[in-house]
C-alpha cells in the first residue's frame, strides 16, 4: 500500500485486533480493548478499495468490507454499513476519488464531466447528513482549483484532499472533546442517544469524545446509552464502544430516559447531529428531540456536539432540513425472529427529528462553544474558523 495517513495496513490491523481473515472478507473475533485502535473508514489505494467496518453486523460480528464499485459504496452509505455524519463524509470523499481514479479522460472538461457524474450519484445516498454534501463539494472544489494541472496531478490532489478530510476529522473530534470537558465535572452521570463515537467518525467521535478524553484522565463517568429505536445504534454501537473502552455504561430503552433523569442519575446530555441550522435547530437521530425536552424539564444541560462541517448556515431553521423516511421493515420485523406487527399496518419511520434551539444549552464545535442566540454565536464560530485558516 502507498504511504499516507488514511491508508490502512490490513495485516497490522488484523494482528492488533485479533481478527480472522476469510475469503469473504475480514470477520472478527476482536480483542475488546483494541476497539478504539480500529479504523472505521480507510483507503487501500493499491487495490483501489474503500475499507469500512460493516456496522449493521455489530456487535455480534465485526467484518471489514472492501468496496470497489460506486454501487457498493452508495449502498454502504444508504444501508448504514458506514454511518455517522463525519464517517459518511470521509467515505464519500474516498468514494469520489476511487470513482474517478481510473478515468481515461484526455482533457479537463471530460474529466470534470466524469467527476460530476460520480459526485451526483454518491450525493443521492443519504439526504439529511450535511457532511455527505460538504465532503463531495470539497472534492469538487479540489478538481476546479487544479484545472490547470495534468489529469494525473488532479487525481493526486483528490487523493490528498480525501486524506485531509479524514485527518481533519480526528483533530475536530479531539477538539470537541476538549471543549466538552470544560462544561462538566468528573464522576457525573451522562446520557447519550444514538451513536456519535469512534464508529461514526475517524477517531473519538463527537458526543462521545468528552467521555473518552475524560476516561483517559481518570474521570469516572457513568454513562446511560439509549437503545435508539428502530435501528438500535445505541444498543449495538454505543454500548459496545463504551464497554470495550472500559467506560461504565448502562443500556436503557428509549422510554426509560425520563426515569433515570428523575432519579438524579444524569447531570448532562451529549448528542451528535447530522445537520445544524443557522438558528441552532439541530437534526439528529430520531428520538433526540424527546430527550432534549425531558432534559429541559429536569434542568439538565443538553449539549449538541457539532463539527462545523455539519452546520449549515444556508439553512435558516430546522423546518428547512429534509428528514429522510426509511422503509417500514426496520420497525416491524428487522430485529425479530418473526414479524411483530400486523401485516400491512401503516408505519411512520423518520430517520431523524429536529431539536428546536430553545432546548439546546450549547453547541460544541472544534472552534469553541456556541450559546444562544445561535444566529450570532454560530456566525462568530465561523469567523474564528476563517481567521484560523489565514
Amino acid at each position: 500500500m502507498k504511504n499516507g495517513e488514511s491508508s490502512v495496513n490490513i495485516n497490522k490491523l488484523v494482528n492488533a485486533a485479533n481478527i480472522h481473515v476469510n475469503l469473504g472478507g475480514v470477520s472478527m473475533e476482536m480483542n475488546p480493548q483494541k476497539v478504539l485502535d480500529m479504523e472505521t473508514v480507510a483507503l487501500d489505494d493499491t487495490n483501489s478499495e474503500l475499507i469500512i467496518i460493516d456496522q449493521t453486523l455489530l456487535p455480534g460480528e465485526t467484518k471489514y468490507l472492501r468496496l470497489t464499485s460506486q454501487g457498493e459504496i452508495w449502498t454502504a452509505i444508504y444501508e448504514l454499513q458506514v454511518r455517522g455524519a463525519p464517517a459518511i463524509g470521509i467515505a464519500a470523499a474516498y468514494g469520489a476519488y476511487l470513482g474517478i481514479k481510473n478515468s481515461a479522460a484526455a482533457d479537463y472538461d471530460a474529466f470534470y464531466a466524469e467527476f460530476k457524474k460520480v459526485k451526483d450519484y454518491l450525493a443521492t445516498s443519504r439526504p439529511t447528513a450535511v457532511n455527505l454534501f460538504w465532503a463531495l463539494d470539497r472534492m469538487e472544489d479540489c478538481v476546479k482549483c487544479n484545472r490547470e494541472k495534468s489529469i494525473a496531478d488532479i487525481k493526486t490532489a483528490l487523493r490528498k484532499e480525501a486524506d485531509d478530510i479524514k485527518a481533519e476529522d480526528i483533530w475536530v473530534c479531539k477538539s470537541i472533546g476538549e471543549y466538552g470537558l470544560t462544561l462538566i465535572e468528573p464522576n457525573i452521570g451522562i446520557l447519550t442517544h444514538c451513536n456519535a463515537g469512534q464508529l461514526a467518525t475517524a477517531k473519538y467521535g463527537t458526543a462521545l469524545a468528552p467521555i473518552y478524553l475524560g476516561h483517559e484522565k481518570g474521570y469516572k463517568f457513568k454513562v446511560f446509552a439509549d437503545e435508539t429505536r428502530p435501528l438500535l445504534q445505541g444498543a449495538r454501537l454505543t454500548a459496545y464502544e463504551l464497554k470495550s473502552a472500559g467506560v461504565d455504561v448502562t443500556l436503557i430503552c428509549d422510554n426509560m430516559a425520563s426515569m433515570v433523569m428523575k432519579n438524579g442519575w444524569v447531570q448532562a446530555v451529549f448528542v451528535g447531529c447530522d445537520r445544524v441550522a443557522a438558528n441552532g435547530d439541530a437534526a439528529n437521530k430520531i428520538g433526540t428531540s424527546g430527550v432534549a425536552i425531558l432534559a429541559k424539564n429536569y434542568g439538565i444541560p443538553f449539549y449538541v456536539c457539532a463539527p462545523t462541517s455539519t452546520i449549515d448556515m444556508n439553512c435558516a431553521t430546522g423546518q428547512d432540513i429534509h428528514i429522510e423516511e426509511r422503509k417500514s421493515e426496520e420497525v416491524t420485523e428487522k430485529w425479530y425472529a418473526t414479524r411483530m406487527a400486523p401485516t400491512d399496518v401503516k408505519v411512520f419511520n423518520p430517520a431523524f427529528d429536529v431539536t428546536d434551539a430553545p432546548f439546546i444549552t450549547a453547541i460544541i464545535t472544534e472552534y469553541g462553544i456556541a450559546k444562544p442566540p445561535y444566529n450570532k454565536s454560530l456566525t462568530e464560530i465561523f469567523a474564528k474558523k476563517d481567521a484560523a485558516k489565514k
